[in-house]
């Protein structure tokens, strides 16, 4: 394919890369260690193990610290994009035109789906997002966790367990877990500022937060409080129209849309004596977004000239708001036992409002008397979705001795209630004319028959409204020994039971050792399980996509159960089940290097996916019947429809220098992973797993995540000034959803900082982000038609790293 050329990359540049990549053979950004907030430096941590802390390189599983002086040195304040540029292992895909996925952006581990990643805040369940990506983006057909709604200034440090640990933590737990860590600090206030743009001069960054801690008591007890708040331009990259529009002008909005983002959030703690305490944190959030659709122009039979003589572009407008927050008791027992009892819920909520639209079977409806009635609002609420999650945990663990042998042993109950709640829109935003009757006859512009509801995005309906939920308990027992000071083994077992489709029992095997302290081996075997989440259960909705012709088209979303899934035979949804493996070895051949490389497989078996857009066949046959009565261009749907494997390494190495007053970390990371879609199933005796799930839609999977993505540093202290500069490369990825496979080359992104500190607590950083200005690969103009003519320049299902090109910023922060 034919693709525009970027800057060639300086020769210097790319030397010092390769040379940097060979030399570390991938490296730990994790392993940079900065004093915390709180005085002390973080080094150990807590995620795959209910034991004592260890070190990120004394796990039995790979173990990757992210600390505050990480933080500090990478440029995005988004808390996605920063764990993208620091952990290979993690992808936070950029999306536009893709209605709500355009504000909550899918997060994702080891390439696996947004559900199939586990986030944990103070070690307790994050609850998941109220949307569900139903475009073709990477994570179609998933609700994972809203990264974002979690604010960076209240964040201490974050860990990230790459292994499955199902067994250990329950459902969702596939690719991984993320444990993110609240300050603690007190007696401290932090204040951060932040201006940043771009160099094409939008996308302009407004940003600021305090962070406050006050100690409550003399014996430890205290409050940390946190509040941010930023602005964010939109940035648009679109290229002229010159398919619909004469004289050629750009008709769409492509790129980053106006966000605005306000955060408050807590973390604390009372002890009542020497050995128990009361706990609590949570957080609450509040971000807006303006977004566009697809435009429509003079002459398509969704507008209306006497409105829109030029046309219009849609404008949605997305509000989600976040609410959590977990209190609960701490108690040391006798014998080093530990009890912990907690309540923890959850609530996201995503509400559509659509801006610069019509309805034009409302225009056009014939009116009493003759004429018709050349009226439609141009504004209207499209509905909501509501999440929400209740989570009670009780914990105890402590050591025992069996016959001389001491093995530390955990054990837990959890029960969780999980609902999910779609609210209709306003009448307009779905309504086929004021009576929603649809024996009458009305026609649009061009003679066809007038489409229903607002465009760009059609509101739900009170037919797609639900209110329902499911609950759960598991129980689960974990246990460590060291059957020689050289070898840790362990093990564990949970057992769930849900009300909606039965129980599942899991268990994980794992194993350290250790025979000198320069070398080690660790090695772990599990199976995995992830339920349904409620919203692939209980979504629907109608939305306006494109067919396989590039024609916008209604395109029903059926739930479960629905008459459509079940006319077409569709089975009710059930767990998707996994097995993973990793091996790996841990090097420490000098005091200030290590190096560790770790090996995976993850099989997934039923793997729940958002099915292929299921279209009506041309001149008749069972699709057709199906579909034809409901009036329905083309039907999707949630179905365990795919088995697929993924295979993995990850290579990681640190290296740090020191002189008289001055530090020298050289660090990276190599990653490395493949999945493929190993057997396309389905249950309907109508469509094959191949209709079921497309090859565009295998391409998504298997393609629409780098598989390659490595992160190589340099970070240099002397005095008061520290300089980073950090490059990541990310693969080629692949997409075919809306036109013949295109391919997007890799590339490599380099950001730089440097910062001054004029007193330990007191800095200002400038940074520059994506330094050579590095941009996708442009759209191939003949096999990537109509869409390069629409305006699409660069890519779309699949952009890892964005299409804003450079950025920059500068930074100050102060402490007192």
């Amino acid at each position: 394919m034919q693709r525009a050329t970027q800057p060639a990359t300086p020769p210097l540049f790319k030397r010092t890369l390769i040379a940097s990549a060979i030399l570390l053979a991938a490296t730990q950004v994790y392993a940079q260690t900065a004093p915390a907030n709180s005085g002390e430096e973080q080094t150990v941590v807590v995620l795959g193990s209910r034991s004592t802390a260890k070190t990120a390189l004394d796990t039995s599983a790979p173990v990757g610290l992210i600390n505050l002086k990480d933080m500090q040195t990478a440029g995005p304040l988004e808390l996605g994009k920063l764990l993208q540029t620091l952990d290979p292992s993690f992808n936070f895909s950029s999306t536009f035109i893709s209605d709500g996925t355009d504000i909550i952006r899918p997060a994702t581990l080891r390439s696996l789906g947004p559900d199939q990643l586990l986030v944990l805040v103070n070690g307790k369940r994050r609850h998941q997002q109220a949307l569900v990506n139903v475009q073709q983006t990477v994570g179609r057909g998933s609700a994972g966790t809203d990264i974002n709604a979690i604010p960076m200034s209240a964040i201490h440090h974050i860990e990230v367990l790459r292994d499955g640990a199902a067994a250990q933590y329950g459902s969702d737990a596939i690719a991984g877990v993320i444990n993110i860590v609240l300050k603690s600090n007190v007696n401290e206030t932090t204040f951060s500022g932040t201006l940043g743009t771009t160099s094409k001069g939008d996308g302009d960054l407004y940003s600021a937060s305090v962070n406050r801690g006050f100690a409550l008591g003399e014996n430890g007890g205290f409050v940390n409080l946190t509040a941010e708040a930023r602005v964010r331009g939109e940035t648009n990259r679109a290229g002229p129209d010159t398919l619909r529009v004469n004289p050629p002008r750009v008709t769409q909005r492509i790129g980053d849309s106006d966000a605005k983002d306000a955060y408050f959030w807590w973390n604390g703690a009372l002890p009542i004596d020497k050995d128990s305490e009361f706990y609590a944190f949570g957080g609450v959030s509040k971000r807006t977004g303006d977004s566009s659709g697809f435009y429509r122009s003079p002459g398509d039979g969704r507008t209306v000239p006497s409105v829109y003589p030029n046309g219009f572009l849609p404008n949605i407008r997305t509000t989600v708001k976040d609410l959590s927050y977990a209190f609960g008791y701490r108690r040391d027992l006798a014998n080093e036992w530990k009890l912990d009892m907690s309540i923890n819920h959850g609530a996201s909520e995503l509400d559509f409002h659509e801006k610069q639209t019509i309805n034009v079977s409302y225009w056009y409806e014939p009116k009493p008397g003759g004429g018709i009635y050349a009226d439609s609002p141009l504004e209207a609420d499209t509905g909501k979705l509501k999440f929400n999650q209740t989570t009670i945990n009780a914990d105890i663990k402590g050591p025992v001795k069996l016959g001389g042998a001491e093995i530390f042993l955990a054990s837990g109950f959890e029960w969780r209630r999980d609902n999910y709640e779609i609210v209709a829109g306003d009448p307009v935003s779905y309504q086929y004319g004021r009576t929603n009757n649809p024996k009458i006859v009305i026609k649009d512009q061009n003679g066809g028959v007038a489409a229903s509801g607002t465009q760009g995005f059609p509101g739900y309906t009170p037919a797609t409204a639900v209110d329902s939920g499911r609950h759960n308990i598991a129980l689960y027992l974990d246990a460590e020994h060291h059957p020689v000071k050289e070898l840790l083994l362990a093990g564990a077992i949970r057992y769930e039971d849900y009300s909606d489709f039965g129980s599942t029992v899991t268990g994980k095997i794992s194993a350290r050792w250790d025979p000198t302290k320069q070398f080690g081996l660790r090695a772990s075997a599990s199976t995995g399980f992830r339920a349904p989440g409620v919203q692939q259960e209980y979504y629907s909705s109608v939305s306006t996509n494109l067919n396989a012709a590039g024609q916008l088209t209604e395109t029903l979303t059926a739930r479960q159960g629905s008459a459509v899934t079940k006319a077409l035979g569709i089975a009710p949804l059930k767990e998707e089940t996994s097995r993973n493996a990793s091996f790996g070895m841990v090097l420490r051949p000098a005091s200030n290097m290590s190096l560790t490389a770790d090996v995976y497989q993850i099989k997934i078996k039923d793997r729940i996916v958002f099915s292929s857009n299921i279209a009506p066949e041309e001149k008749g046959g069972p699709i057709a019947n199906v579909l034809t009565p409901l009036g329905v261009g083309q039907a999707q749907f949630f179905t365990n429809a795919v088995d697929t494997k993924t295979r993995g390494l990850d290579i990681v190495a640190d290296h740090t220098t020191k002189w008289t007053g001055a530090t020298l970390v050289l660090s990276g990371q190599l990653g490395f992973n493949k999945t493929e879609v190993t057997k396309r199933h389905s249950t309907s005796s109508i469509l094959t797993g191949e209709q079921l799930f497309d090859q565009a839609q295998v391409t998504l999977i298997e393609h629409g995540q780098p598989r390659k993505h490595h992160v190589v540093a340099a970070d240099f202290t002397t005095g008061p000034w520290n300089v980073n500069a950090r490059a990541n490369y990310y693969g080629e990825v692949s997409g075919e959803g809306f036109a013949p496979l295109q391919t997007w080359s890799g590339k490599w992104l380099l950001d730089l900082t440097s910062r001054y500190s004029f007193s330990k607590k007191t800095s200002v950083t400038v940074g520059v982000n994506n330094v050579f200005d590095t941009y996708p690969d442009k759209w191939d103009t003949v096999k990537g038609a109509p869409f390069p003519q629409l305006g699409f320049t660069h890519c779309w299902e699949t952009c890892p790293f964005g299409i804003n090109g450079r950025s920059m910023f500068v930074r100050f922060d102060t402490a007192f």
